[in-house]
């Protein structure tokens, strides 16, 4: 199997080599603390050896549900917030036809999203597109009481139970939660659902080669097991430490970039599908390591795209940014360029080649105008969008993130700035249970 690639040589010129090195040492300490399972936040390590746990039966039951979702619905909606939501639409996207919502393919459903906001109109406009068609719901949450998701679920439940009867919605709702306790596992039950385990070592931002990812992947028509070949394979790659450890070398240049007072990393892609990678690999940082003051900002552009809105702050704003920029060996298909004998667009001097040859260029030609610009910026190139080199590239973000954490000095595993908002509008809606905390936060407006 080929494997992505990890490239620094272009942050060099901001952070020496010697600078690098001197963090492997930490780096090496950070990935054996992952192994011994004695660092910060190790009750939620279970996503390091998830590949090569992930045995056949459960991927075969995954699958086989999957075909059912299929063969009843020609929308399955999946419900989720977070790591529950980003994942599973990053490959998704990543792997789809960028046309496939208007092609309507009967072969396959159509992979819908709820639960990652509370927008009404979004809520209003999802369940007026539901009706009449034949839809199921895949419904993610340990809890099943996370209020966003939770909102959704009751809404698409009252419709799918007053459209098609209790008993047939119930085959067409498999519920992805914990193992024993929270409210979605109580009704998952009492209802009858089909039910696959998040395990309490998982954390949502990691949750993605779990079943919580898995199964709308597969609902999607792609191929869970090749995904999860290629993350075995780079858990095992990764597996030692070692001063050509990628997941290593990719966290030292960023901790190396952040002490250098380069305070944002922002990937780029040049692929348009890779869109939502980019929010998913947001989720992934932003959430473990922006904690104690400290912490490298996440942000990401879509270029070419970007260069004509971002590109100038890029290039030209304040020096505290870097980049690590998404490269795809090879496409999927292939586009020329033709020859305009009238040539008013002046274009004829790149007619015959492909346009992956210009994209190419302009990557390359961005990539050392912005390091000329005093933005360094790394590259790490995936052989092309397939679901094998996918597997790599998350377990690879993933692993380097852990051990990109505890360089920092956090603990990369929790996330307790995420209570904030939740107190202050369970206080604002006045949930039983928050009654101080109402009259406190109602006497501040």
């Amino acid at each position: 199997m080929n494997l992505i690639q990890v490239n620094i040589q272009n942050a060099l010129g901001t952070v020496s080599e010697a600078d690098v090195k001197a963090l492997l040492p930490k780096a090496d300490a950070a990935l054996e603390t992952l192994y011994r399972a004695d660092g910060a936040g190790n009750d939620f390590l279970g996503w390091l050896d998830l590949p090569s746990r992930s045995n056949e039966i459960l991927l075969d039951d995954i699958q086989a549900t999957a075909v059912s979702l299929r063969e009843k619905c020609d929308i399955v909606v999946t419900i989720g917030i977070g790591g529950s939501y980003l994942g599973a639409k990053a490959v998704i996207e990543a792997l789809s036809d960028s046309f496939a919502a208007y092609r309507h393919d009967d072969n396959n459903p159509e992979i819908l999203f709820a639960g990652q906001n509370i927008g009404e109109d979004y809520l209003y406009e999802l369940q007026d597109y539901l009706k009449g068609k034949n839809f199921g719901i895949i419904v993610i949450s340990k809890s099943g009481t996370t209020t966003e998701p939770a909102i959704a679920f009751r809404l698409l439940k009252d419709q799918l139970e007053k459209a098609i009867g209790k008993d047939e919605a119930s085959k067409r709702i498999v519920a992805v939660t914990d193992e024993h306790r929270g409210a979605l596992r109580q009704l998952a039950t009492e209802e009858g659902y089909k039910t696959f385990v998040i395990e309490d070592s998982v954390g949502g931002r990691f949750s993605v080669l779990s079943p919580v990812g898995l199964l709308p992947i597969a609902v999607a028509g792609f191929d869970i097991k090749a995904l999860m070949s290629g993350a075995k394979f780079m858990e095992l790659t990764l597996k030692t430490p070692s001063a050509d450890n990628m997941a290593e070398v990719y966290a030292a240049t960023r901790n190396a970039l952040y002490n250098a007072g380069k305070k944002i990393e922002i990937l780029v892609n040049y692929n348009p599908k890779l869109h939502y990678f980019g929010e998913w690999w947001k989720q992934l940082y932003g959430e473990s390591e922006g904690k104690e003051g400290k912490g490298i900002y996440p942000a990401a552009v879509d270029n070419s795209t970007d260069l004509h809105s971002m590109g100038q702050w890029i290039q030209e704003g304040e020096r505290i940014i870097y980049e690590t920029v998404l490269s795809v060996a090879e496409q999927q298909h292939s586009v020329v360029i033709p020859n305009d004998a009238a040539n008013l667009d002046g274009l004829n001097y790149i007619s015959g080649k492909r346009v992956d040859e210009v994209n190419k260029m302009a990557e390359l030609g961005t990539r050392i105008a912005h390091v000329d610009g005093g933005v360094p910026n790394m590259q790490v190139i995936i052989p092309a969008l397939k679901e094998e080199y996918l597997g790599q590239l998350i377990y690879f973000f993933e692993l380097a993130c852990g051990i990109s954490g505890y360089i920092l000095g956090i603990n990369p595993f929790n996330q307790p700035g995420v209570e904030a908002y939740k107190r202050n509008m369970f206080a604002l809606l006045a949930k039983p249970g928050y009654e101080k905390e109402t009259e406190a936060i109602r006497a501040r407006l």
